[in-house]
């Protein structure tokens, strides 16, 4: 080529991404798993509509009533003691705050609609602070005692260094918007265990905005067992270098209701670590799931080790179970990421083996929905609620064969 020609030849300029400034580039754009608006303004987020992908799976029309601005009714009961119902131990600290006023506020922002209406409708947090080694559960009790709309913000706050436990349990019939924000201080080991024990005809919508700290660890446990209408958003980041994250669902849904989790996680540190794995059993006609798992490895988190699964059993014919995770990567200098899901019915071999053994149909299936739950149950890591847990999970299952009984018979 010759000078002249080369003088008439454009330079490519290659565009390289800024360490300090990640989304200076295009290659560096905001990512496509984690679109959504964050805002205290209830207006900057659109009436959920079933086209919308955040909105797709939810029976929106069955949760409507939280869609705007309520007065909340204030019949829900909270109670706040360590496990054994003895008063709170030294290193547990609860308060009452106006809503907006720190710690309420801190931990991110409302993510869609109803949580921004939950954040408009309240007016106090209550706050729950946690330091130093907290050697007994604290739990937190939740009672609806009517179908009257309601609001409830929760605060845990951990300090540096903290060693806890926080058992959030829900029971009674209620009409909830429930906001909570979990923020754990430097090296603090937490875990925050929240069951939902509804009546059949509760309604509950949930926000979780959770930040962990550096070099933190949290189990964040989420045990769905009951409501007609149930779904929870958990939104997750990193406030610095090798936190580690992780959680844990299990749901079981009985015919008509809808259960809904959306997990969040945000990998915007160095050398963090995060496990998502949920479970769920449905049983019987018009039993709806919806696992929804997201997550984002950005471009400053080299070192990342993510993973998340997600497993249904479909007990009986009629249950719908949707399970969509979804994992983007922006760096390559990562340990790992993945993600895998599965809906499946009752494995005909296990079975078989059991029944071989002399074991009936019935109790047989039992085992294997014991199997099923069983190790995440004891991974929640806290006895005083496994056995419960399992308890329940027994009731649902011999619930589901007298309906179906029942149903045999109405049909002669």
């Amino acid at each position: 080529m010759t000078n002249e020609a080369t003088k008439n030849v454009k330079e490519i300029a290659i565009p390289v991404a800024d360490p300090n400034d990640p989304y200076a580039v295009p290659a560096a754009m905001p990512s496509s798993v984690d679109h959504a608006a964050r805002s205290f303004d209830m207006n900057d987020f659109p009436a959920p509509d079933r086209k919308q992908d955040e909105w797709r799976y939810t029976p929106i029309e069955r949760i409507s009533e939280f869609f705007d601005t309520f007065k909340p009714s204030g019949e829900t009961q909270i109670e706040v003691s360590m496990i054994d119902g003895s008063p709170l131990v030294e290193g547990v600290q609860l308060s009452q705050v106006k809503l907006g006023e720190a710690p309420s506020g801190t931990v991110s922002k409302p993510n869609d609609r109803v949580s921004a209406v939950e954040w408009n409708s309240g007016a106090t947090a209550t706050v729950i602070e946690l330091s130093g080694e907290i050697n007994q559960p604290v739990l937190v009790k939740v009672h609806g005692a009517g179908e009257d709309l309601d609001a409830f913000h929760l605060v845990i706050s951990a300090a540096d260094k903290c060693h806890a436990d926080v058992v959030v349990e829900h029971d009674g019939d209620a009409r909830l918007a429930e906001g909570v924000e979990i923020t754990t201080g430097k090296d603090s080991h937490i875990s925050a265990t929240f069951i939902q024990e509804w009546d059949k005809t509760a309604k509950h919508v949930g926000n979780h905005r959770i930040h962990v700290g550096e070099g933190a660890s949290l189990r964040h446990s989420v045990v769905t067992l009951g409501g007609d209408v149930v779904r929870i958003r958990m939104d997750q980041d990193f406030g610095g270098p090798e936190g580690d994250l992780n959680m844990l669902g299990i749901y079981f849904v009985d015919p008509g209701e809808h259960i809904e989790h959306r997990t969040m996680v945000v990998h915007n540190h160095p050398e963090c670590k995060s496990r998502v794995v949920y479970k769920g059993a449905l049983d019987g006609k018009g039993a709806h799931s919806t696992w929804v798992g997201n997550a984002l490895i950005q471009p400053t988190a080299p070192g990342t080790d993510s993973y998340e699964l997600n497993r249904n059993l479909v007990l009986t014919p009629g249950a719908i179970a949707d399970s969509e995770p979804n994992l983007e990567i922006e760096n390559g200098n990562i340990v790992g990421a993945g993600h895998a899901s599965s809906v499946g019915r009752f494995d005909d071999e296990e079975l078989f083996y059991l029944q071989s053994r002399g074991i009936p149909e019935t109790e047989a299936r039992k085992l294997v929905v014991r199997g099923f739950f069983g190790e995440l149950v004891e991974e929640i890591g806290i006895p005083a609620i496994s056995e419960h847990l399992m308890d329940v999970i027994d009731r649902r299952l011999a619930r589901g064969e007298s309906d179906a009984m029942a149903q045999v018979l109405e049909d002669k």
